[in-house]
């Protein structure tokens, strides 16, 4: 891993996802990327496109502003240290992270989220769904203030389909540079129920061909694959969730269209999603 990208609106979750980030370069010798994507007003046009409009100098005066809020917001103390380079963009938010990961060769995008309850809930909103849902580049996403990012057990939930075998490798990739505890979890639910030895089965013909180093394997009943997850890793005390997401489909092949909206179980940890 070389290079990160943090997206940022300079909201609180923007900095608890900048964070996150730091320690990861830090611990992988990464360079962070920093990108505000600028949205104008109405009526105001991008300046380096339209040099001549009437509203070029407003364009100007808020992507000054923007650098302006750049410049204090790298000076935050756990950038020490490490290579950063900012960026303000006139674009539109999605379209913007995703072309700019392209660009820099990006390895991880960090995002922060507001999201409320549950998991599937945690990775939906204007920008983060899409860019969860269609980037081929990993995306942590981060939604509460980690104090010390120190990954020590990773929950890969997952259907243990042979098609997921595709982005299994990178997943491996990414834990053993932490050096962590990989925790196997297929869910049971009553309404897709499968016996012990078939959902065993199933996963250990989907990893016999990697090295996984230390792992468990874990099949856990629920009432739901969502508030399996969890639970789960509640039970572990894990330190972060790894899925696997579809394209177009996002997250809905790992979960029941009967999810609650009602949820009493929050998603607080970081959540990271390859894509297949």
């Amino acid at each position: 891993m070389k290079n990160i990208l943090v997206p940022v609106d300079f909201s609180i979750q923007a900095k608890y996802a900048a964070k996150v980030a730091s320690d990861i370069a830090k611990l992988t010798n990464s360079k962070i990327f920093l990108l505000h994507m600028l949205e104008l007003p109405t009526g105001v046009v991008d300046p380096s496109s339209y040099g001549n409009s009437n509203n070029a100098p407003t364009a100007l005066l808020f992507l000054k502003r923007a650098y302006e809020k750049f410049e204090k917001f790298k000076k935050l103390p756990f950038f020490d240290g490490i290579e950063v380079e900012d960026s303000v963009q006139f674009h539109k938010a999605y379209e913007g992270i995703i072309d700019e990961s392209k660009k820099q060769n990006i390895d991880l995008i960090v995002m922060g989220s507001k999201g409320t309850s549950g998991l599937e809930e945690m990775l939906v909103g204007s920008n983060t769904e899409k860019i969860v849902r269609n980037s081929d580049i990993p995306v942590l996403v981060i939604k509460r203030e980690v104090q010390n990012f120190k990954i020590e057990n990773i929950v890969f939930a997952s259907n243990f389909e042979q098609k997921s075998k595709v982005a299994f490798q990178k997943i491996l990739n990414f834990t053993s540079l932490f050096n962590a505890k990989l925790h196997l979890l297929k869910i049971n639910t009553i309404h897709n129920f499968e016996t012990t030895k078939d959902s065993s089965d199933a996963i250990r013909s989907f990893i016999n061909e990697f090295d996984l180093g230390d792992y468990t394997l874990n099949i856990y009943n629920d009432i739901s694959v969502e508030i399996g997850v969890l639970n789960f890793a509640n039970v572990i005390d894990a330190d972060i969730i790894i899925l696997n997401t579809s394209g177009r489909r996002g997250l809905a092949h790992l979960f029941t269209s009967s999810i609650s909206e009602d949820l009493a179980n929050h998603a607080k940890l970081p959540v990271i999603t390859f894509k297949i």
